[in-house]
């Protein structure tokens, strides 16, 4: 059987298989999306990424998002931003419209290299995160050991924010798949806890929902940004420091949009058989 070819990217260690299936329309199953995520038998991935034709008018591509465990996600900032490179690099342009089933993400490339990309509004009623219950998405009545009070944010997929005095010291991996799979969750969660270094300074560590700790999550910090302004304790534009390095988020107050700035890069080149 003919192998398929395929890019291992990351942005800040947030990383992913990117398969091109605009010209072969292959169809992966769970089954395969599991194997190729194995870390010890497969490739390994905190996504797997999928680039398509476009669905809509005005989107260059579409972007399929899948977790190891082959779950489908709405939305991986830093993906988007690592499929953009590679688009903006065949086509020689420096602004491309990346479509994902949460809708069309603007990216485009900074004279610093640095590629943005247009997240989008925040969802903020609790029909949209989803939550099973009504509740002001700004004080969830949810408490799991050290973590409470979280802020709930949709940005393409759910974000449970938790502030705490020092991430480091959470137990991330114990606490984020009890967050994660918590009842008030209808559609799970992704777990945010951030640390508040200063009004322009967050310390964010990130449990993906279907993925577990992660190295960086653009979505996270998108949402965490966005949490830390309506709680009063940021302002709309801050660095946010993840395991895996620093991300740049403005939430513009014009248009209400969240803008997410940061580095790609390209591990290696590889091919897997169905």
């Amino acid at each position: 059987m003919t192998p398929i070819p395929f890019l291992k990217m990351h942005g800040l260690g947030n990383d992913f298989v990117v398969v091109d299936t605009r010209e072969s329309a292959t169809v992966f199953d769970d089954a395969l999306v599991q194997h190729v995520g194995d870390r010890h038998r497969g490739v390994g991935f905190d996504q797997f990424i999928t680039i398509e034709p476009p669905r809509s008018a005005g989107a260059t591509v579409f972007m399929g998002i899948r977790n190891p465990d082959g779950s489908h996600s709405g939305a991986c900032g830093n993906a988007t931003r690592c499929v953009a490179d590679l688009l903006m690099r065949e086509q020689n342009v420096d602004r491309v419209v990346i479509e994902t089933i949460s809708g069309l993400l603007p990216s485009q490339r900074g004279s610093d290299g640095l590629i943005t990309v247009d997240m989008g509004a925040p969802q903020l009623d609790w029909q949209h995160i989803p939550l099973a219950h009504p509740h002001d998405t700004l004080h969830l009545p949810l408490t799991v050991g050290p973590l409470a009070d979280p802020v709930a944010v949709n940005m393409g997929n759910p974000h449970a924010v938790f502030f705490v005095p020092a991430v480091q010291a959470i137990a991330l991996a114990e606490l984020g798949p009890v967050v994660e799979h918590h009842p008030l969750f209808p559609a799970r969660t992704n777990v945010d806890v951030v640390e508040v270094l200063s009004p322009t300074h967050l310390r964010l560590r990130v449990w993906e929902r279907g993925a577990g700790i992660t190295l960086a999550c653009g979505s996270g910090a998108c949402a965490t940004l966005v949490a830390a302004v309506r709680r009063g304790v940021c302002e709309r534009r801050a660095t946010l420091t993840l395991d895996g390095g620093d991300l740049f988020i403005h939430w513009r107050d014009s248009d209400d949009h969240v803008l997410m700035t940061g580095p790609v890069a390209t591990s290696f080149r590889g091919e897997f058989a169905l």
